[in-house]
């Protein structure tokens, strides 16, 4: 039986799951409903630029967990794959400016690169931008992604796929970022999460709507669907994880609702079902 969580200590929300908001509105919004952890979206930064937006981290207190994201290393020419490569550098020293100790990676796929070919590059761009975390001090976190993004998103769709990257890299600058809406399905989870020993960087959260309306922006409240949330926050603590517990959700109808009383409810929900 896995004990609820007590308190909001190690819960964290990214920028994406309150997206209507600025940083600095986020960063507000954040402070007032006492949470204390954020993970920064890109897209996020870029009206500001990474020194400003690393002093308006600083002034408001928040830890920060993660930067989203890098990552998305396949293309169909060497030049436009160095590209990639110049890319997550670029975000490797965003992360650095901010503050932020790992940098989470959706690794990429192009339509019409064969999935075992892109895996191969994603493998090669990882260990082309590896040196650069290092010298950084900023870990690198290999996201897979659910199946149904594997033509166009990640061609990273497993646990198992990600440890073989981890174990392949054999850096301790490389592990796992284990999201449940993209792995709650796999039969093999639980084996794949014992793996990952040591090597969980980050942990994310939401839920499974059923039925999903949109392949990108439909994800649930936890709790409002079937991922079985508590036991993989079990599985991945009993695998050496007492991080931050990070709320991420993509969800039109959300990002439509008043993000205050969001936060509310996120609250809620992370005490009853996390």
């Amino acid at each position: 039986m896995i004990e609820p969580l007590k308190d909001y200590s190690r819960l964290c929300v990214h920028t994406m799951t309150t997206k209507p908001w600025t940083l600095e509105e986020a960063l507000s919004g954040y402070s007032e409903a006492e949470i204390s952890a954020i993970t920064v979206w890109r897209q996020h930064i870029e009206p500001y630029g990474a020194k400003k937006a690393a002093k308006l981290i600083e002034k408001s207190g928040l830890k920060v967990v993660s930067l989203c994201r890098g990552g998305f290393f396949p293309a169909t020419s060497g030049q436009d794959r160095e590209k990639a490569r110049n890319e997550n550098r670029r975000a490797i020293d965003e992360a650095a400016a901010i503050g932020a100790p790992l940098l989470v990676l959706v690794c990429g796929a192009v339509p019409g690169i064969d999935l075992a070919v892109a895996r191969q590059q994603i493998l090669d761009g990882i260990a082309a931008v590896e040196p650069h975390a290092k010298a950084c001090g900023v870990r690198l976190g290999i996201e897979p992604l659910h199946p149904m993004y594997a033509g166009d998103r990640s061609a990273i769709n497993t646990l198992e796929q990600a440890n073989n990257l981890v174990i392949a890299l054999d850096s301790d600058w490389v592990g796992i970022t284990v999201d449940v809406y993209h792995l709650w399905w796999d039969p093999f989870l639980r084996a794949e999460i014992g793996r990952c020993q040591g090597k969980i960087f980050s942990f994310h959260v939401c839920d499974w709507r059923t039925p999903t309306r949109d392949m990108l922006n439909d994800r649930g409240m936890m709790g409002d669907g079937c991922i079985p949330i508590r036991d993989i926050r079990g599985w991945v603590e009993k695998a050496g994880f007492d991080g931050p517990i990070e709320v991420e959700i993509f969800s039109d109808d959300f990002w439509a609702q008043d993000q205050n009383r969001l936060l509310s409810r996120i609250k809620s929900a992370y005490l009853r079902h996390v």
